[in-house]
């Protein structure tokens, strides 16, 4: 699970942003949200990736964003929103689905073309560059199938985290491995790396 800071730095939206979107109605709530509590699914980020990238450079309105989910339910897809490839095409939404393409919001159920956007890898956001999801920094990657998607150091099941904390703590990179043994100077540099890119998304917030 992830919190909101790395829900947002891996998604490319603000922490604004997604404070903004989980309210009623809300454009994406996640799978797990208490009044005190809010933690993102591996999943979840893949929907609001989808999301940041629709709404790149203001092109489509979260008001149009809501109108295609609401179409898109209304269709009798109801799975979680990682489960549908949503795209822009000229002034529309698509969905994707195999070999067809069906508009979401100028005329719902009609069948289009539209091209096909692989929104895990690198993009441009409305907050600038969005990494790739699966290798957001070489040395780092996140796996579902690794604790859950939380971002590791390559090759291992060391959160990116507790290596960043270590060196906070001015351990030197090359000393990394005293703690962690699979943990070379070169990938506690890349943990380090990412930590800064997600403590950015946590100023940000502070800031705005």
């Amino acid at each position: 699970m992830y919190s909101t800071v790395l829900a947002a730095a891996l998604s490319g939206a603000s922490v604004g942003q997604l404070r903004y979107w989980r309210r009623q109605p809300p454009v994406f709530a996640p799978e797990y949200q208490t009044p005190h509590k809010v933690l993102y699914s591996y999943r979840d980020v893949v929907a609001l990736r989808s999301i940041t990238y629709l709404r790149q450079k203001d092109v489509t309105s979260l008001q149009d964003i809501r109108k295609s989910i609401k179409n898109l339910r209304a269709m009798g897809k109801i799975e979680h929103l990682s489960e549908y490839k949503l795209v822009r095409s000229g002034n529309t939404i698509v969905l994707v689905d195999g070999d067809e393409a069906i508009d979401l919001l100028r005329a719902p159920g009609n069948a289009m073309l539209a091209d096909l956007v692989d929104i895990f890898g690198e993009f441009d956001g409305r907050m600038g560059r969005v990494l790739p999801f699966q290798q957001p920094v070489p040395g780092v990657v996140v796996d579902p199938e690794v604790l859950s998607g939380f971002p590791v150091v390559k090759g291992t099941r060391i959160g990116y985290d507790q290596v960043a904390s270590l060196m906070d703590d001015d351990v030197p990179a090359e000393e990394i491995s005293r703690f962690f043994p699979s943990v070379g100077a070169e990938a506690a540099l890349a943990a380090q790396q990412f930590a800064d890119y997600v403590r950015r998304f946590d100023v940000q917030d502070q800031v705005g």
